[in-house]
């Protein structure tokens, strides 16, 4: 007898997990199946199996300052050579005069230092110590205890609050799995939440990454499988038609049709400005014949693109059907959850647009996957008073991007109107780029992700 569990952390790895084809391949492969949700229970409608809802660990002063050490350390680690990894040390720093802004600085300070593997593994163990005591810990000890699960699968490696999770998974000899979350979060984000036996990833690309920056980890515990992320867009329930998604968000048919795609706030600070060079571009006939629909992101609310439905009453807008679960949350984003719905809109947006911008978002990888020209975004730099968006254009996981030359990134007005209109006149440009770079970025076919990792697992279990 074979017993899984699927921890899954939030929205988007409820979409990845519960609306792919994963749970029903799970059931498939295991005896049982139970999924452990730090979402509300009452989301998992129609699910043909248990579902434990989980509260999670509020970090105290000392859980947070060993996850920090562990963090700022792996960064110093690996920042040599490595811009992403330095522009989120920066990021890291703080100068505020707060408790946790004088120990950021001492962190920062003794890591300069001392920023081995083994000081990490030292601080990851410190860090363990630190919420042994917490109840919510002791309660998943007796869960944990209760279920005797062969296995545990964490369907996001990063989130602080796993971490007691697989503490006690650990002191139980419970294996644990996880699978890396998104395409840029080995070559240019902190450290994972804990330690896992096993690992999942996208590709080729992503198990040398791995390998690279967590060098206890052996090559065989390390399955290139793809990524959930994109198999809803092979999958039939999830399929609509031209004519429905024309008459949906009320577009011109005998127009094509450019979708922007926002970011949240976050990074993705100048995308009004692109909206507007955009639209007024289309007013003034530079770009003609065009319809112009903007989905904004679904990690915030779109309430600060609301002065543009008035100012441009010819754009049409898809705000993402995501659902809030749960109020008062620590990280209110995650508790957002994807509609069917949704799921069904965003496949008709990427198949039937014809170009797509962005902010060098993976949303361009989802384009690509119905071959759509995608174009990039970064006007901000260090001197022109715009939010410094250009500086992505040296990460690790973006210099892949920029050097395919599968996408055309833009630094200015008169470039991004160039490129629209060039794309307009020839979708086709850039088209073999497009497929070498989703080559590079998911090495297997987007049909059976869901299978081929709950067969993996299995093997593993």
């Amino acid at each position: 007898m074979k017993k899984l569990g699927v921890i899954i952390t939030d929205g988007v790895g409820y979409r990845n997990f519960i609306l792919s084809d994963f749970i029903s391949e799970a059931h498939k492969n295991f005896d049982e199946v139970v999924i452990l949700s730090f979402l509300p229970k009452s989301v998992y409608k129609d699910i043909d199996c248990k579902v434990i809802e989980l509260e999670s660990v509020t970090e105290k002063f000392f859980n947070w300052f060993f996850r920090k050490a562990k963090e700022v350390a792996h960064l110093q680690l690996h920042k040599k050579g490595n811009f992403g990894i330095q522009d989120n040390l920066k990021t890291n720093y703080s100068k505020s005069n707060s408790s946790h802004g004088y120990a950021t600085r001492m962190i920062f300070k003794f890591t300069h230092f001392f920023h081995s593997e083994n000081t990490i593994q030292l601080f990851n163990r410190l860090q363990q110590l630190s919420f042994k005591n917490n109840s919510i810990t002791k309660n998943y000890k007796s869960l944990l205890e209760s279920e005797k699960f062969d296995l545990l699968f964490f369907t996001h490696q990063r989130p602080p609050f796993i971490a007691p999770l697989v503490y006690q998974a650990e002191k139980q000899n419970i294996k644990t799995a996880t699978f890396i979350f998104s395409w840029d979060n080995l070559a240019s984000k902190g450290r994972m939440a804990a330690n896992f036996n096993y690992f999942l990833v996208w590709s080729d690309l992503m198990k040398s990454e791995l390998l690279q920056f967590y060098s206890s980890v052996k090559s065989d515990n390390v399955a290139v499988v793809g990524t959930p992320q994109f198999e809803s867009y092979v999958l039939d329930r999830y399929k609509t038609d031209v004519t429905s998604f024309v008459k949906k968000f009320d577009l011109d048919s005998n127009k094509k049709t450019i979708c922007f795609s926002c970011g949240d706030i976050s990074t993705s600070r100048n995308d009004e400005l692109y909206i507007t060079t955009i639209a007024d571009a289309i007013l003034n006939n530079q770009i003609k014949d065009v319809s112009l629909l903007i989905r904004t992101s679904p990690a915030e609310d779109p309430i600060r693109f609301q002065n543009f439905v008035a100012k441009y009453p010819f754009v049409k807008w898809n705000y993402p059907k995501w659902e809030l679960s749960r109020e008062n949350h620590q990280e209110q984003w995650s508790q957002r959850i994807p509609t069917v719905e949704d799921v069904q809109d965003l496949r008709a947006v990427l198949e039937f647009s014809d170009i797509n911008i962005n902010m060098l978002s993976t949303m361009s990888l989802d384009f690509m996957q119905f071959n759509k020209p995608v174009i990039n975004t970064v006007f901000g730099n260090s001197t022109n008073r715009l939010y410094d968006d250009q500086r992505f254009l040296n990460y690790a996981h973006i210099q892949k991007v920029v050097k395919s030359g599968a996408t055309k990134v833009v630094l200015n007005e008169n470039e991004l109107i160039t490129a629209i209109n060039s794309y307009l006149n020839d979708s086709n440009l850039d088209c073999t780029n497009r497929k070498q770079l989703l080559q590079l970025q998911v090495s297997k076919p987007l049909l059976g992700t869901g299978k081929r990792i709950a067969e993996t697992l299995l093997k593993w279990s």
